[in-house]
């Protein structure tokens, strides 16, 4: 008896331990929260805000279909459940409306609400935290001046244990610590400019960037891409110019790309579609510019060996060109040579000869659509194919074009396409 008490007092001893040093490390870099008298809000500030919204893709989060601007509602698939977004707009009961400046600065940069609990990550308070006081104050400013929609905040509906904020807790002593944007003194002021929307408010790190088994992205590899979680989409590399690195690019490219989600060197499809749609395109040339310039300067992996691809099965082949010539020819011509300002090319196109797949097979499967903008306002599409071709045609006229035209890339299976299909959402 003595021995299981003297063990259950280690046991109780340890875990006290171990929660003290999680709640250490949950408000290590967290200054106190300090009130004062907000001032009132300018026009301009509210403009900046407005601005600043955008350059974060506000919105798309926090307006579910069909809803009022920024008033919530919007389900957040995770690895974990889903995690509804809340009410932006000032709303007294259920929005903003009794928030104040420093709790909204809070949110951003400390990853807590208004009565100091810990928020899921899936608001991605790990790139916010790199905004400013001043911007965050700004965005604060152009949400109280929303009109207030009351609509409820919907109940996440995750999975024990990761509904506690114990888990919360555990996650953020693991992976998060609150940091600031900081100029780099070797950088002039553009690439700084770049570094610091990219990182902060763009957050593409979210979805550029591979993520564990706990949903942390890793640091490690900043933006070498990474499986959208959920959304079966991969965000390719943008430290490889096999992928989706754009160092080699002339500037004005890259530019064009974020501004219209097309340029002579790529196009937009899948969830960044979303992105250049709805935030991208409404920045500024000099904002963008800054962005192109960081992108650019982003340390490349080094290139890969040359690969050695086996050859298409006899019967595959034969498949994925009759295929290909009755679906896919017209548009994309009997190269792969495409056709300029319309449909991208094929032959020599990174995006299709990647190792990753999974865009590939969403495209037939789905459709692929660029985004409509201003300087694109009627982007030309292609025709899903989910109810009119197999698993193995998909297979075959994918291996095809992945292994034609100088293109070398593995086959691609039916057995990945069947995957893919199966994590179709009706």
């Amino acid at each position: 008896m003595r021995r299981a008490l003297i063990a259950a007092s280690a046991l109780a001893a340890v875990l006290a331990g171990a929660a003290v040093l999680v709640w250490a490390l949950n408000v290590r870099g967290e200054e106190p929260l300090v009130e004062g008298p907000a001032a009132a809000p300018t026009a301009a500030m509210v403009e900046r805000g407005a601005y600043l919204a955008r350059a974060g893709n506000c919105m798309g989060c926090h307006t579910v279909s069909g809803g009022a601007a920024y008033a919530g509602g919007r389900g957040i698939d995770t690895p974990f459940g889903v995690v509804f977004s809340s009410n932006l707009t000032p709303d007294a009961a259920t929005g903003l409306g009794h928030w104040s400046p420093a709790q909204f600065w809070r949110a951003l940069h400390n990853g807590r609400s208004k009565d100091g609990r810990l928020l899921y990550p899936a608001f991605p308070y790990p790139s916010y935290t790199q905004v400013t006081r001043e911007d965050a104050d700004a965005l604060f400013a152009f949400l109280r001046s929303l009109p207030a929609q009351p609509r409820a905040n919907t109940t996440h509906a995750l999975r024990w244990p990761y509904s506690s904020q114990a888990a919360l807790a555990v996650w953020r002593a693991l992976y998060f610590t609150p940091a600031e944007h900081r100029n780099d003194p070797a950088q002039d002021a553009q690439w700084n400019r770049g570094a610091y929307l990219v990182r902060g408010l763009g957050h593409c790190a979210a979805c550029h960037t591979a993520r564990n088994a706990l949903g942390a992205t890793d640091d490690a590899l900043g933006l070498a891409g990474g499986l959208i979680p959920m959304q079966n989409w991969y965000a390719p590399s943008l430290a490889s110019a096999a992928e989706a690195g754009v160092a080699g690019w002339p500037t004005r490219d890259v530019v064009v790309l974020l501004q219209t989600g097309v340029s002579p060197r790529g196009t937009v499809l899948g969830p960044m579609a979303e992105v250049v749609r709805h935030s991208t395109q409404h920045l500024s040339e000099a904002d963008l510019t800054a962005m192109a310039v960081y992108l650019q300067a982003i340390p490349q992996s080094a290139a890969p060996a040359q690969r050695v691809v086996a050859a298409a099965d006899a019967r595959v082949a034969v498949q994925g060109a009759k295929l290909y010539e009755s679906h896919c020819l017209q548009c994309h011509g009997a190269r792969g040579e495409g056709v300029s300002g319309a449909y991208p090319p094929l032959a020599g196109n990174r995006a299709v000869t990647m190792d990753a797949t999974v865009n590939l097979v969403q495209v037939v499967l789905n459709g692929g659509f660029p985004p409509s903008t201003a300087g694109n306002p009627r982007p030309f599409g292609m025709p899903p194919y989910v109810l009119s071709l197999s698993d193995a045609d998909v297979a075959a006229v994918l291996t095809h074009i992945r292994t034609s035209w100088g293109n070398q890339a593995a086959p691609v299976s039916e057995l990945e396409v069947s995957r893919q299909r199966g994590s179709i959402r009706p």
